[in-house]
């Protein structure tokens, strides 16, 4: 079976750019007048910038393409906004950098491992590699991190109190920034900017006494559930995020400071959501041959176990694999019944069944085994639909054999030529949860999601502060996009321009537009005048893809 390590391919389309160009142009056309009107001079109105202080998570931090590195630091939305506050009365504004471009950290000069997969923690940043989002190694191999979180800590205090990976509560957990608390209940990120202390990251925010603030928190507190499938992970409760909302707001006003603060987007139309189609198995396709050559067998299999799904009565069930359209995954619902015990005793009160499990070159015996393997596999399963949300990372295991699988199946007696064909991703073996977020997962996070954008927004109105509407944002560049100046943004992955190769952070280019929306909610609440003084960022004059060469 093919592995189908990108199905981007046939998202990025030269289309997609041909028609934003002509957007562009129309947008032009429109906007041709060739006189130029006089812009009033910039002012703070009652805003006080003397001591601007930033908190929140990653996007705050101006993380991207996977990864905090130096470029994507100096390129946060927070160092945007400090520079214009600079024009009028900012101070300086000090971010704690990494020490190199290539993202990543290291604990005691080695890579940290997860222990459950193997897999390395806080690796350094994706590149795109021509078809998609790759690894910078792959592309670079002389590209090493260098950032250490045990020793080397830059030197404070920083305005950026951006912490990859926070949720709302982490802001006032004391001990998040120290390494003995790691991994257990300590951040690498927070362990860098407290210098290896007990200090929260509030505490740090109010030791500066900030005149102005921006909070940009609970992305996190709905963000790890989904990403992971809802298979790790718990949504922060309501309870928890509002009194951690507002102690963060109680504190940060206490001493008179003023701020901006922004709500939650819904994270379930970022492009780690939408890039990956639910049905990637295209028939048509000539590197899917092995596919298609595999379809009647497929067919065979599934026919019986359909017949089964029809005999009680869940039809919907059903698996097919069309030779002629692009076909649906295979998933496993957990939010279903599960009719493991039923789908077995089906199958051994058949008599024609030993007869079907010698088809596949198994001996009449095995019935009952293949039996009880059929419902362990299929109990939940069901090919997905335009509802089910597949995760990015799964076009890199979509079309792959599982090799625990097969090891498994081994230790119940199948063959191994057997055991490899009952255990390709998404085909014959369905996808587990952490790979799709399940329309009642979905529902989930959207009522959490509600619930926190509507305490921040009574909480900013109650304080006077300004607000600044991200999901509206968010839902703009998944409707048709945004135009900046001369510039397009959607959502696209790659070529949309607002989000960067891992999918859920912006480029440099989209922590720009944020840095604008957020002067535009300034402007409204302090009588700022930066977008009518001509005073925006040119989103054209940011990036949206760094090189393999940049370390």
């Amino acid at each position: 079976m093919k592995r189908l390590k990108y199905i981007l391919l046939s998202l990025l389309t030269l289309s997609l750019v041909a028609c934003d160009n002509e957007l562009v142009e129309d947008f032009r056309e429109l906007n041709s007048d060739p006189e130029v009107e006089d812009l009033p001079e910039l002012t703070a109105g009652t805003a006080n910038f003397s001591n601007y202080v930033a908190l929140g998570n990653s996007l705050t931090a101006g993380f991207t393409d996977n990864a905090l590195f130096i470029a994507g630091q100096e390129n946060s939305f927070p160092n945007t906004l400090s520079q214009k506050f600079a024009l009028v009365g900012g101070g300086n504004f000090t971010q704690p950098l990494t020490n190199d471009n290539v993202g990543g950290l290291l604990l005691g000069g080695n890579p940290v491992i997860d222990p459950m997969t193997g897999d390395r923690l806080f690796a350094p940043r994706l590149v795109f590699g021509g078809a998609g989002p790759v690894p910078l190694e792959s592309v670079n191999p002389m590209a090493m991190s260098t950032t250490d979180f045990a020793t080397g800590y830059p030197s404070g205090p920083f305005n950026n109190l951006g912490v990859p990976g926070a949720a709302s509560f982490h802001l006032l957990a004391p001990g998040y920034g120290s390494l003995a608390n790691f991994p257990a209940a300590a951040n690498p990120y927070a362990i860098r900017i407290t210098g290896n202390t007990d200090a929260s990251i509030l505490d740090l925010a109010m030791a500066q006494s900030p005149t102005f603030f921006s909070l940009w928190i609970g992305n996190n507190d709905v963000l790890g559930y989904a990403t992971s499938g809802g298979a790790t992970g718990a949504l922060t409760d309501q309870g928890t995020f509002d009194f951690a909302y507002n102690s963060l707001i109680t504190a940060l006003t206490s001493q008179g400071a003023q701020g901006v603060v922004a709500n939650i987007p819904d994270v379930t139309s970022i492009p780690y959501f939408t890039t990956v189609p639910h049905n990637p198995l295209d028939p048509t396709d000539p590197d899917n041959q092995e596919f298609v050559d595999q379809i009647p067998t497929l067919n065979g299999l599934f026919g019986q176990l359909n017949q089964v799904f029809a005999f009680l009565n869940v039809p919907e069930r059903s698996i097919v694999f069309s030779e002629t359209e692009s076909n649906p995954v295979v998933v496993q619902d957990e939010s279903l019944p599960n009719l493991a015990a039923e789908i077995t005793n089906v199958f051994n009160n058949n008599p024609a069944f030993p007869a079907f499990v010698q088809s596949f070159g198994l001996p009449a015996e095995a019935a009952p085994q293949v039996a009880f393997l059929l419902g362990v596999v299929y109990g939940q399963a069901r090919q997905a639909t335009p509802n089910d949300l597949l995760v990015l990372t799964s076009a890199s295991v979509i079309g792959t054999v599982n090799d625990d699988f097969v090891a498994f199946l081994g230790t119940q007696g199948l063959p191994a030529a057997q055991a490899e064909q009952f255990s390709v991703e998404g085909v014959s073996l369905p996808l587990s949860d952490e790979w799709v977020l399940l329309p009642s997962e979905q529902a989930e996070v959207a009522q959490a999601t509600a619930g926190f954008n509507a305490t921040i927004a009574s909480s900013a109105s109650q304080a006077g502060l300004a607000f600044v509407d991200a999901n509206s944002l968010l839902n703009q560049l998944a409707n048709g996009g945004i135009m900046s100046g001369d510039t397009l943004l959607n959502d696209a992955l790659v070529f949309g321009g607002a989000f960067s190769l891992d999918g859920v952070h912006p480029t440099a280019r989209g922590y720009a537009l944020i840095a604008n929306e957020f002067m535009r909610a300034i402007d409204a609440t302090y009588g700022s005048n930066f977008e009518a003084s001509g005073n925006f960022v040119d989103i054209g004059d940011y990036q949206t893809n760094y090189s393999a060469e940049l370390q």
